[in-house]
């Protein structure tokens, strides 16, 4: 079974850069967005055997998640039920026969930390939401979420310590989940590999690769002996960030 998850940046702006032949190509049973920057009815991108489920910002053309599927889900539930952090579209889970998908574009804490309270104050309900689920069956969490973990995950660790991304409170939040009982399936795949899944527009970061590792598949430990694959597609282009893989053993 195969799960992909990509932040697009604006859904509609990577529809016209080929985004349908990177679907066919990718061939998912999951296929799982962040950032759509849409509403419904603002586009008509369905895809012949899959359903598609979305979870859409109140303010227009900002964050935003959405799933397609060959599966069909036994639930779909939008937000993680705490009503200060479900206006942003942030996180979409799929109910499956023996575990929850969650779709997640967790908050950038900005230019200066500015966001970096909110984003302190949703990584805590964010944890002990997925670990709620995690009581009841095995959970994938997947996304861009904002953080590169540890300083083989960026290009730069040493200039970006005080920066968003990789500030040492957003770095521990990531450890605390990991320590509720969730594994990165890339990280422990290859544990002394750097390889990048966002570059900045600014100063030809992508071409000189120039990157972070921010887009994650985090599998509960109930899942994690079924993992058989997992992979950082960054030949694939279209948006600041690339698609990211994971595949599980039925």
């Amino acid at each position: 079974m195969k799960f992909i998850s990509w932040n697009v940046n604006g859904l509609r702006a990577v529809a016209g850069k080929g985004f349908a032949d990177v679907f066919a190509q990718l061939d998912a049973d999951f296929f799982c967005l962040q950032e759509t920057k849409l509403q419904a009815g603002q586009i008509d991108l369905e895809f012949l055997g899959y359903q598609s489920y979305w979870n859409y910002a109140e303010k227009k053309g900002y964050s935003g998640t959405a799933v397609y599927t060959r599966h069909t889900p036994l639930s779909v539930t939008c937000g993680i039920g705490v009503e200060e952090h479900d206006h942003e579209g942030r996180v979409l889970t799929l109910e499956m026969p023996d575990f929850y998908l969650v779709d997640v574009y967790t908050p950038n804490s900005q230019d200066g930390l500015k966001r970096l309270d909110y984003r302190m104050q949703w990584e805590d309900a964010f944890r002990a939401y997925v670990c709620g689920l995690a009581q009841r069956k095995g959970v994938i969490i997947c996304g861009d979420m904002n953080v590169a973990h540890e300083e083989i995950d960026l290009k730069n660790p040493a200039t970006n310590h005080f920066n968003a991304g990789f500030s040492d409170e957003e770095r521990a939040k990531m450890t605390e989940l990991l320590a509720a009982g969730f594994r990165d399936s890339w990280r422990d795949a290859h544990p002394g590999e750097a390889k990048y899944s966002w570059w900045s527009y600014r100063m030809a970061a992508r071409e000189r690769n120039v990157g972070w590792r921010i887009d994650y598949f985090l599998v509960s430990e109930a899942l994690a002996p079924r993992i058989a694959g997992t992979d950082i597609h960054n030949q694939i282009f279209g948006s600041d960030h690339c698609p990211v893989e994971l595949v599980l053993q039925p």
